[in-house]
């Protein structure tokens, strides 16, 4: 059967209808494990009898491997094709899964936690550049929006779904979830979907610039959660070598004079505070719920849904908003209502009614991210020359991750936890009421970031970026947004 070229297609054709499945059912494998593996962090410690360390690493190796390579995921799409590292990613992704769900210990899940991310950060880039290259222009807004609502749809129905598959077959069934969707998805894509690749000349890749990014998260992430800090001092010296790497590649995995833009640097200082904070407490709040409150998996899963259900009502609108008035005043208010949200949550304690103690601060906080989200990622794209967008993108999806991964290292020991302290209820929750100070110290600065470095309203001679992802759900980073962006044009007349 003969395929239609890339940029021709038109979204009422098979053709068509094929991309955006492959692509939806892609993104929600990476996007299920980005919000049910937490969920199953109980289950999967009594099992192997682990420590808080396993739990974790568990999450950590993921956000480690994921954060260090979509770049360079990126990079290959373009340069080999993006449906063909689009199928080497979840061909990569499903099988890690397997070796998770088959996992006989806690080192070995953590290893296979560890590909995942790679074939994480294959897959992830190509979703959304699989609908960007093959549909007509005319057909590109409409397709990305129906592939962001399906994901939402989603983003909201996995802790959900993956409560009910903790308390049911077992957390093993969390990871084996993946293997049917790669079943459908890998043969749709090899059949319907044209491959497409970046025009212009490639320099090469930079593999050293990856694995030293990697390396440095590593040894941190490694100093952090084992409090050895020789390794910390190894983790600064690889960190001095990465960024010497990326001053001297001809093609950088990140070009560091991005870094150039005033607001760039400043949007992405705010993103690393603002996914630190929420890195931290989803991974705490799934525990918490479960170990001091009494829930179930599929309480816990169920109780974080307003999060992820107001973003998805909510998102576009905030886009629209912040394209009007500027990011400085969404992103303020939406950093203090997150902050808010948290301290709200610290009510949550023993026998917690979800009612009262436990769903206030969760609304709160997602408002808070309906109203951030969008400006940040709309105020990234416009920072930068439109050539320069994606890597923009890249940059700052990479940031939001490692800051979780960073996170979610630090807090426990910031907090106070040992080993041994998700054993005791008592002890959990004290450690948990302090990690939300913490989290809502890390919003209350970006606040202040956000109102001090940012401009009130958009400057009528830099047209804004109009990213192309206007509903996102995720809570672990803000949405990758391709190279070619719609620019907005400026304001347009009021409607007759």
């Amino acid at each position: 059967m003969t395929q239609p070229a890339p940029g021709a297609v038109r979204i009422a054709s098979a053709t068509g209808r094929w991309i955006l499945l492959s692509s939806v059912l892609g993104s929600a494998m990476a996007l299920l494990d980005s919000t049910v593996v937490n969920v199953a962090l109980p289950h999967i410690g009594d099992e192997f009898d682990a420590d808080f360390g396993v739990l974790q690493w568990t999450s950590n190796a993921y956000l480690l491997t994921l954060s260090a390579f979509i770049l360079l995921g990126g990079a290959l799409s373009d340069r080999f094709g993006r449906r063909r590292i689009f199928v080497v990613g979840t061909v990569w992704f499903a099988l890690a899964s397997l070796l998770c769900g088959l996992a006989p210990d806690a080192e070995v899940l953590v290893a296979a936690r560890a590909l995942q991310g790679v074939g994480g950060a294959l897959l992830t880039p190509g979703s959304l550049a699989l609908i960007q290259a093959g549909f007509h222009p005319d057909d590109r807004a409409r397709a990305v929006g129906i592939w962001s609502g399906l994901g939402g749809v989603g983003a909201a129905v996995g802790p959900f779904l993956g409560g009910w598959l903790v308390d049911g077959p077992g957390w093993r069934w969390v990871f084996l979830l993946n293997l049917p969707l790669a079943a459908i998805c890998v043969p749709v894509a090899l059949r319907h979907v044209p491959e497409s690749r970046a025009a212009g000349r490639h320099e090469g890749f930079d593999v050293a610039g990856a694995a030293l990014g990697a390396l440095t998260l590593a040894l941190f992430t490694y100093a952090l959660i084992s409090e050895d800090w020789p390794t910390g001092v190894l983790g600064l010296a690889a960190g001095v070598l990465f960024v010497l790497t990326e001053r001297r590649h001809r093609a950088p995995m990140l070009p560091l004079d991005v870094f150039s833009s005033r607001v760039f640097t400043s949007v992405n200082v705010v993103t690393l505070l603002v996914y630190a904070a929420f890195g931290g407490f989803f991974f705490l709040i799934a525990l918490h719920l479960q170990l001091v409150s009494g829930y179930t998996a599929l309480a816990a899963g169920t109780a974080l849904l307003p999060t992820t259900l107001l973003m998805l009502l909510l998102s576009g609108r905030s886009a629209a908003l912040g394209e009007r008035i500027g990011p400085r005043l969404p992103l303020t208010t939406g950093c203090l209502l997150a902050a808010a949200g948290m301290l709200l949550v610290r009510r949550t304690g023993r026998d917690a009614d979800y009612l009262t103690d436990v769903l206030p601060g969760l609304v709160a906080l997602g408002l808070g991210m309906v109203a951030l989200v969008a400006p940040l990622t709309a105020t990234v794209l416009g920072s930068v020359a439109q050539d320069r967008a994606g890597i923009a993108s890249g940059v700052n999806n990479a940031v939001a991750r490692a800051a979780g991964l960073i996170a979610v290292a630090a807090l426990p020991l910031l907090t106070g936890m040992r080993p041994d302290t998700y054993r005791d209820p008592g002890d959990f929750d004290a450690a948990f009421t302090r990690a939300l100070l913490w989290c809502a110290l890390l919003l209350a600065a970006a606040a202040a970031l956000s109102f001090t470095l940012l401009r009130t309203a958009r400057d009528p001679r830099t047209p804004a970026a109009r990213p192309a992802c206007r509903t996102h759900c995720a809570v672990t980073a803000p949405p990758l947004n391709p190279g070619h962006q719609e620019r907005d044009p400026g304001p347009r007349p009021p409607a007759n």
